[in-house]
C-alpha cells in the first residue's frame, strides 16, 4: 500500500497492492494496523455502498457537528470524486480537489473530518463503497450545492442528475460560521 498526500492537507490517496493473475485480482481494501501506521484511521464504524448510473452527481455532503471521515473505494465503474475543505482555520478553506477513481485499480481517497464530499459517475454505472469514522446522523446532515458557481468545480458529467435534496443544497457562502 502506498499513501500519497494530496494538495488539500489531510486528504490522501491510497494505492492498495493489487494482485492479478489469470483468475482476476485480489486486493486488501482495509488493514487497520497498516492504515494507522500510514496516518489513516484504523477503525471505522459504518460501511455504505451506493450504486448509480452515468451522470448521477451525489453531494456535496458532510455532517456537522458530528463530522465523518470517509474512505472512498470504487468497486465497479469510474467516478470523479471531489472533496471540499470546510475547515475555516485551514489555508485551503473553500478549495476543492477532484480525482478519478476506478474499480479497475481500487485506489482510495481518504476524506478527513472537516470536508464535504461528492462524486459524479463517469461510466455507465458505478458502485461506490465508503467507510465512515462516525455513524450517520440525520440531524447533522448538510448539503452544499455541488454546482455552486462560487466553488467552480469542474465536474466531467455533461448533464448532472441530482436528487431533490442535492439540488436544494445551500450555496458555499451560506455555510455556517460554526465550522
Amino acid at each position: 500500500m502506498e499513501v500519497i498526500d494530496l494538495p488539500l492537507p489531510g486528504l490522501k490517496l491510497v494505492k492498495p497492492r493489487l494482485f492479478r493473475d489469470e483468475r482476476g485480482h485480489f486486493t486488501e481494501l482495509m488493514h487497520g494496523p497498516r492504515y494507522a501506521q500510514a496516518g489513516l484511521p484504523a477503525s471505522f464504524v459504518q460501511d455504505n455502498l451506493s450504486h448509480s448510473r452515468k451522470d448521477v452527481l451525489r453531494g456535496l455532503h458532510y455532517q456537522h457537528p458530528r463530522w465523518q471521515g470517509k474512505l472512498i473505494t470504487v468497486v465497479e465503474g469510474v467516478i470523479f470524486d471531489v472533496a471540499v475543505d470546510l475547515r475555516r482555520d485551514s489555508a485551503t478553506f473553500g478549495k476543492w480537489y477532484g480525482h478519478e477513481l476506478s474499480g479497475s485499480d481500487h485506489m482510495q481517497i481518504y476524506v478527513p473530518v472537516g470536508f464535504a464530499h461528492g462524486f459524479c459517475v463517469m461510466s455507465e454505472t458505478a458502485s461506490v463503497h465508503y467507510k465512515c469514522t462516525e455513524l450517520y446522523d440525520p440531524a447533522s446532515e448538510q448539503t452544499i450545492l455541488a454546482t455552486d458557481p462560487d466553488l467552480a468545480i469542474r465536474w466531467p458529467c455533461t448533464s448532472p442528475i441530482l436528487s431533490a435534496k442535492d439540488a436544494a443544497g445551500r450555496r458555499f457562502r451560506e455555510v455556517g460560521p460554526g465550522l
